[in-house]
């Protein structure tokens, strides 16, 4: 059963290694490239870069609001203009409010307002007089750093408040190091928790960690005016407030921008899209929205993590597995593929996997590699311009270096022109010369330079030289498609650069020397020939027997070229051959027509 061939030019000086090795080292370009991820994962420059990717994915396509998410009043523009009041507002209009939500159907009620200092006596027993156990009041913490101490600051709502009722809520907004809310909190009693709970509602408990889903920008959640909720019925449909949480707190009607800041408001993943801020009083109901629909998403375990990130550079690996030229397609379907699975797993699986480093990862690999092959590519058309150079004409190794699997060498079939060069009378010349070794091996290059350039000149492959004789054809390993006419070209500017030197020669009283040339065309294999250790790029088959046994022959017939039938028949009745009838050649049993030049 024949084996296919290895190909060649992979056993060239600097050209590519085995399939084998490069796998190894693209396993190892791989595993290197996931190390350097993982590790980079953890700065906090690329934390804050996870961060940002988070925003962005998080807010395409969101999920819609729940039915029952908490309704947000909201002290804005309009209620500041027509209560005509500068705030804050006395009290006893937040009992009236209360009260009011109260008879509207209202189950909890949320006041995102730190009631902790005495106001006046009336309205604040007014206020008093209107909580009850469904009212949660806003308490506050906040971490004051002094050179001594790290002190917690806790604010709580007023104790006449607390024994009407009232429950404290804790308001506080946890941020990342971006000052951006994206976390949900994990303290039990915050106002969102503690306001569901008075909802009747219990809240799922979360892991360290966790995200919020926001639902969109600013005013995504049902947005009421306080001037309206404090008179319904004149401002509002019938049970809208109907079994519903609600949550007051400072909520501008044109929410303010990140350049232009404002009160309570906070940068939030939906700011990436609108460039809006987010009130507090809607960050918290996001909070309870969260909980109540389960739409918060989990961080990923830090296993996986690492193993996404292994993953990614698995897939550029495999996509680079088989070498060759670099598939661009495959290799951007497969980066864009991995932030569109971290937004699937978000979407369907509520779990966050950054994708930054498992991408870094990806194009690492790729880069390291394609560097790689190139410099490999590179290092092979060096070595192919080394290895042909001295053998095929300029332009051939230029296509060989751009295009090496053009050769499908190891033993190709093809029909190609052979000729063979032979230089009469240089035997005698070496026995004379015999005591001047160095100016015999001048003269042989002087006589081989112009033959060798001759074979170059018309785009034929120089097989090899033996003694003071010259194997050169054509049509191999690229195609020569007039390849016949090229070989008799050939021949002709030897015999006449043969011609040229002669004429040097006689001045330096050397006798005159002269060739023998024998072309014939016909099939012939064509590749490496010789052992693992060394071989040689030939050709061998009864088409170069039969020219070198031409070559001889023109001694005895007193031509200086003789070229075969199938090569007469190539060439065409004005190919430039003449005939000589039919001669028998050695190892042939039958006659042979033989042609010379015209």
């Amino acid at each position: 059963m024949a084996t296919r061939a290895r190909p060649w030019w992979k056993d060239l000086p600097g050209g590519t290694a085995s399939a084998r090795g490069r796998r190894t080292a693209l396993a190892a370009i791989a595993i290197v490239a996931a190390l350097g991820a993982s590790l980079l994962s953890h700065l906090p420059a690329w934390r804050l870069l996870e961060a940002r990717s988070f925003d962005h994915l998080s807010m395409i396509a969101p999920p819609p609001l729940p039915g029952d998410a908490p309704l947000i009043v909201a002290i804005d523009e309009p209620s500041l203009a027509e209560l005509a009041r500068q705030w804050p507002w006395p009290r006893d209009i937040h009992a009236r409010l209360l009260t009011a939500l109260r008879h509207a159907g209202a189950r909890a009620v949320a006041l995102d307002i730190v009631f902790a200092e005495p106001s006046e006596p009336a309205a604040d027993a007014a206020l008093a007089a209107a909580v009850g156990p469904e009212t949660v009041l806003a308490a506050d913490e906040r971490i004051l750093d002094t050179p001594q101490a790290l002190q917690l600051l806790r604010t709580d709502p007023l104790p006449l408040l607390l024994e009407a009722g009232a429950v404290a809520g804790l308001s506080t907004i946890p941020l990342d190091h971006d000052g951006a809310a994206r976390r949900l909190p994990e303290r039990p009693d915050t106002l969102a928790r503690v306001l569901l709970a008075r909802h009747g509602v219990d809240a799922p408990a979360t892991p360290p960690g966790a995200l919020l889903q926001f639902y969109g920008p600013a005013r995504s959640i049902p947005t009421l005016s306080y001037y309206q909720a404090l008179d319904p019925p004149a401002f509002l449909p019938p049970g809208i407030f109907a079994g519903r949480v609600v949550i007051v707190g400072f909520s501008l009607q044109a929410a303010p921008t990140v350049d232009e800041g404002g009160p309570d408001a906070f940068m939030t993943p939906a700011t990436v899209r609108s460039g809006a801020l987010l009130a507090g009083v809607e960050i918290h109901a996001t909070v309870a929205a969260n909980l109540m629909a389960g739409h918060w998403v989990r961080a990923a375990a830090p296993w996986a993590r690492l193993a996404a990130i292994c993953a990614a550079a698995g897939l550029a690996a495999v996509l680079l597995w088989r070498g060759g030229r670099v598939r661009l397609i495959p290799l951007g379907l497969g980066l864009a593929a991995l932030p569109l699975a971290v937004w699937l797993t978000l979407r369907l699986g509520r779990l966050w996997l950054p994708p930054l480093a498992p991408m870094a990862a990806f194009a690492a690999t790729t880069a390291a590699q394609t560097l790689r092959d190139f410099a490999a590519e590179r290092r092979l058309r060096a070595g192919l311009t080394r290895a042909f150079s001295h053998y095929l004409a300029p332009p051939l190794v230029e296509r060989l270096a751009r295009d090496p699997g053009a050769l499908r060498l190891g033993g190709d079939s093809r029909e190609i022109t052979v000729l063979f060069c032979d230089i009469r009378g240089f035997t005698t010349l070496a026995e004379h010369l015999q005591a001047e070794p160095e100016r015999l091996t001048a003269i042989l290059h002087r006589l081989m330079e112009p033959l060798s350039q001759a074979v170059l000149a018309e785009n034929g492959t120089i097989d090899k030289y033996i003694g003071d004789c010259l194997m050169a054809f054509w049509n191999a390993p690229l195609d020569v498609p007039d390849h016949a006419a090229r070989a008799l070209a050939a021949g002709r500017r030897m015999i006449g650069a043969v011609a040229a030197l002669n004429s040097e020669f006689a001045d330096e009283g050397i006798a005159p020397l002269a060739i023998g040339i024998g072309i014939n065309t016909g099939s012939c294999i064509v590749g490496n020939m010789g052992s693992g250790a060394r071989f040689d790029y030939s050709a061998i088959g009864d088409a170069v027997n039969l020219a070198a046994r031409l070559e001889g022959m023109t001694k005895d017939l007193g031509v200086p070229l003789l070229a075969g039938e199938a090569t007469a028949s190539a060439l065409g009745p004005a190919g430039g051959l003449r005939p000589l009838g039919e001669a028998r050649v050695r190892g042939r049993a039958t006659p042979t027509r033989i042609f010379t030049l015209e």
